[in-house]
């Protein structure tokens, strides 16, 4: 006869009951774990190549032609976008030293902690002393330091010669904590073609969609350029791999899709999943084109 007794049997019995009971707890935690790690959203924040600059993957542009769209709004709805932005989650904002809002987008920042958002500011590279005009835009923005500064508007072949005294006043400026990270914005591909190799570069904003609307043709000028497209993606993939961060924008072909949601969501999808880049910009002037473009970034990335 065996001697595995009634106890016994119940013994081994409750201990599976309480492994089972373990492991079926267990499960729920370890799926939504997994899931966590690879749901990808607008507002995750992250780091923008060799710059260590962190940011969410949506900035809130302020650009939209030159600015006059967002200035139009007036300092107090403009500051209700702003606001709602926040809220929303958006911690990357954008402006430029040629655009109407550098002073308003500062204004409208000012309720909330420096520390807890990224400003990217561009500077117009002509005739000026870089010092003066950098400490300039820090007193109209009223903050101590921006978290990038990129040249603007580059548009020649030359520019990394051509732009060198205002190269050298962004690193003075990173020497002294005013400027974190360098970049630049180029427009046409023959200043584009220039980013890939370049040592000095830590971040590049590049037009990018679809189907090439406002994009980086043989000039400088915002045409539809389709069939170079593909070699804008080529550029974007090569300083992806050189740890360099991206920024997409033209994410509504330069106004060109304001009627197709269709076209929003599909160059959102092309700059995300086919160029590979960090973040985007995009220029919104209502609480409801804010909402639309985190879903339409959401999309994308899921």
């Amino acid at each position: 006869m065996s001697s595995y007794s009634r106890r016994d049997f119940l013994k081994t019995s409750l201990a599976a009951g309480a492994m089972a009971s373990t492991v079926a707890a267990a499960a729920p935690t370890a799926l939504h774990a997994a899931t966590s790690v690879t749901t990808r959203t607008a507002l995750d924040k992250v780091t923008l190549g060799r710059s260590n600059v962190k940011a969410t993957r949506l900035a809130f542009g302020s650009g939209t032609n030159n600015g006059y769209v967002q200035a139009s709004l007036g300092q107090k709805e403009f500051n209700r976008l702003v606001a709602h932005a926040y809220e929303r989650g958006v911690r990357f904002y954008e402006t430029a030293e040629s655009y109407m809002t550098p002073a308003m987008l500062g204004e409208a920042l000012k309720p909330y902690p420096r520390e807890s958002y990224v400003v990217m500011h561009k500077v117009t590279t002509n005739d000026g002393d870089p010092a003066r005009r950098f400490d300039a835009m820090l007193k109209t923005f009223q903050t101590d330091y921006f978290d990038i500064m990129l040249l603007h508007w580059q548009t020649t072949s030359d520019w990394p010669t051509k732009s060198k005294k205002w190269q050298d006043g962004i690193e003075e400026f990173q020497s002294q904590k005013k400027i974190i990270a360098r970049g630049a914005s180029c427009h046409g591909l023959p200043a584009f073609s220039q980013v890939p190799g370049n040592k000095w570069l830590q971040v590049s904003l590049v037009r990018i969609n679809h189907n090439g609307s406002r994009m980086d043709g043989d000039t400088f000028m915002d045409n539809n350029n389709p069939d170079h497209r593909d070699e804008v993606v080529a550029h974007i993939q090569q300083i992806k791999k050189e740890n360099m961060g991206v920024i997409g924008m033209k994410l509504i072909g330069g106004g060109q899709f304001e009627n197709s949601r269709a076209d929003r969501q599909a160059a959102m999808r092309f700059a995300v999943q086919t160029a590979g880049v960090d973040c985007v910009t995009v220029g919104c002037k209502t609480t409801q084109e804010i909402d639309e473009t985190i879903d339409n970034l959401n999309l994308a990335l899921a």
